[in-house]
């Protein structure tokens, strides 16, 4: 059973999607341990104790220093045992000695086709933003790896979502939600759960289903 810790920011729609997927068979093999969150007024709170998963907040503005709250929350992060930390919308830069620990053991969403509207300054709308003003006729969304870099590490899975014409920043970003996001995610992580991937040379490979 693959023990996954999921850390999030605000309101927990991606987690929610985990959960579901949990409760409705698409991903086996896999529980949510905790989840944690570095805002004490993040939705994705209550969604977990919702489900009687354990809720934990940790924030950056209670520490004299990020040093201090990065030693804390690989601390703490430890102590669940985790296989699998899933960053759900967390905005909060993963420490290089947590991604060292946790080599290809941490996932991230990203809501475009890396490597297109990615790295830095790309985050919430802004990637949405970005895909309409250069005018793409198609996005999407991407599962992968995290790394030292900004959205650079190996990539799981990819979905791609038209753009349409009278697309707003807003109506763009709820459709990758739906239509990506929410899909891919969970498959990833039954994915993992399953032993279906593996990484080389910086690339992933999916490997067959075993019967």
């Amino acid at each position: 059973m693959l023990k996954v810790a999921v850390l999030v920011s605000g309101g927990g729609t991606n987690l929610q999607a985990i959960i579901d997927a949990m409760d409705n068979g698409t991903i086996t093999n896999a529980k949510i341990e905790v989840v944690i969150s570095n805002n004490p007024n993040a939705y994705a709170l209550e969604r977990a104790k919702k489900h009687n998963i354990k809720a934990l907040c940790i924030s950056p503005k209670s520490y004299e220093n990020r040093a201090a709250f990065n030693a804390d929350f690989l601390e703490k992060l430890n102590e669940y045992k985790v296989d699998l930390v899933v960053l759900a919308g967390f905005l909060v830069v993963i420490p290089p000695e947590m991604i060292a620990q946790y080599r290809n053991r941490i996932i991230n969403i990203h809501p475009s086709l890396i490597p297109s509207f990615c790295g830095t300054g790309f985050y919430g709308l802004k990637v949405h933003e970005g895909a309409l003003s250069r005018g793409v006729k198609v996005t999407g969304a991407t599962v992968h790896f995290v790394d030292e870099g900004t959205d650079t590490g190996p990539i799981i899975l990819q979905k791609a979502v038209a753009v349409e014409e009278d697309d707003t920043p807003e109506i763009l970003q709820r459709r990758v939600m739906e239509q990506a996001e929410w899909k891919i995610m969970p498959q990833a992580i039954d994915l993992i759960a399953n032993g279906r991937v593996e990484v080389e040379d910086g690339r992933v490979r999916i490997l067959p289903e075993t019967k």
